[in-house]
């Protein structure tokens, strides 16, 4: 059995992962040779050397494949119960593996899955719009109640009291717009930024730090 620390494993794995393609790519397993030469046609060396060059690279490619596997595998089995701690709660390594990358819009279902994130810029969108849509209303209000208060001035320029103007500041009231805010959705946007940031932090930490710490056996 060969122990490694995860981060180990994590690193050889993805030189294991270019090892294969290059091998791959430059492995040659079939070519041609006419029946009065000794030489195949595109390598250029005998027929007894290319056949002991590509059962060499075959038998390596496969035992680079085989290498990759049990480290795979191991690191996954690793991942499926070590655990990390978090200020919202404790998850398994391959669980907080899979939650950042949700959070982080890379998993199977890419954005569509950051559901946190997707409600802030739900939430964002439509408070700042609506916000927009109140102040445009109440300054065309403004605009059209100030149109009446010169109106009935210009009529009667003898008005003694601001009776006839009533009227136009409970026109205003009643057609004054506001908010309609029942979750406090800045108040919500701030708590779930917060969350959302600490957790990605904390994942990030958590989760290297368990690679760094935790060994395999293959």
């Amino acid at each position: 059995m060969e122990k490694l620390l995860v981060t180990q494993a994590l690193d050889e794995r993805d030189l294991l992962v270019k090892k294969i393609s290059d091998k791959i790519a430059k492995a040659s397993f079939v070519d041609t040779v006419r029946n009065n030469e000794d030489m195949v046609a595109k390598a250029r060396i005998g027929k007894e050397d290319f056949a002991r060059q590509a059962e060499s690279a075959f038998q390596q490619i496969r035992d680079l494949i085989t290498r990759y596997q049990k480290i795979d595998a191991a690191i996954v089995a690793s991942n499926a119960v070590t655990k990390v701690t978090t200020s919202y709660g404790e998850f398994t390594v391959a669980g907080a593996i899979s939650l950042r990358n949700r959070l982080r819009g890379n998993g199977t279902y890419e954005e569509d899955a950051d559901f946190e994130g997707n409600l802030l810029r739900k939430m964002e969108t439509e408070f700042f719009a609506q916000v927009q849509v109140t102040e445009a209303r109440n300054q065309k209000l403004q605009s059209t109640a100030e149109n009446m208060r010169l109106s009935i001035l210009g009529k009667d320029s003898k008005v003694k009291d601001d009776k006839p103007l009533d009227v136009v500041e409970t026109y205003v009231r009643e057609n004054t717009t506001v908010l309609v805010d029942p979750l406090n959705v800045q108040k919500q946007i701030e708590v779930l930024k917060e969350k959302r940031d600490t957790l990605l932090r904390e994942l990030d930490t958590q989760i290297k730090v368990s690679n760094a710490t935790t060994f395999i056996e293959i």
